[in-house]
């Protein structure tokens, strides 16, 4: 799982995002369910919600490539040294990773991370994100549920 879900997470995202850059025009509305979910596309040359998107070449680099590929290089090796994990921190921490290396793949081969879906859920709406976006918020939920369901496993018991 260590290798095959950021993977299936990789490929999904390129795989999409090849299909949106070949054949949606920037900007374009394309309404896929009703007003809720709507295709378009949108070059970000920042992180979410284009942050960062002004910084120097130096600062991009380090910031945008070298510093996401050294989290997500620890989370790996961190799933890869222990043993005693949860099925949802492992599965947590490889959306996390895929959705990271898809995002910085964009970054090193197109300058920027092409973003293509925006939903609006009627009481608050998303920016123009991706799959890795979604991989990555996923996979924060997931590391966040975790650590509320295994927080009692793991707090010290008080004698009474």
């Amino acid at each position: 799982m260590i290798v095959l879900l950021p993977l299936a997470v990789i490929l999904c995202d390129q795989i999409s995002k090849v299909i949106v850059r070949q054949n949606v025009e920037s900007n374009a509305r394309i309404a896929l369910v009703d007003k809720y979910l709507t295709l378009t596309k949108v070059e970000n040359n920042g992180a979410f919600l284009s942050l960062g998107n002004n910084l120097p070449r130096i600062f991009y680099v380090l910031l945008m490539i070298a510093l996401p590929l050294i989290v997500v290089g620890f989370g790996i090796y961190y799933l890869l040294i222990k043993d005693n994990l949860s099925k949802l921190f492992t599965i947590g921490i490889c959306l996390f990773a895929g959705g990271g290396i898809g995002n910085v793949i964009d970054r090193i081969f197109y300058g920027s991370v092409t973003d293509f879906l925006y939903f609006d859920f009627v009481i608050f709406h998303t920016g123009v994100v991706n799959i890795a976006d979604i991989a990555v918020t996923t996979g924060l939920f997931v590391l966040i549920f975790d650590a509320y369901v295994n927080k009692n496993k793991r707090a010290p018991k008080i004698a009474e």
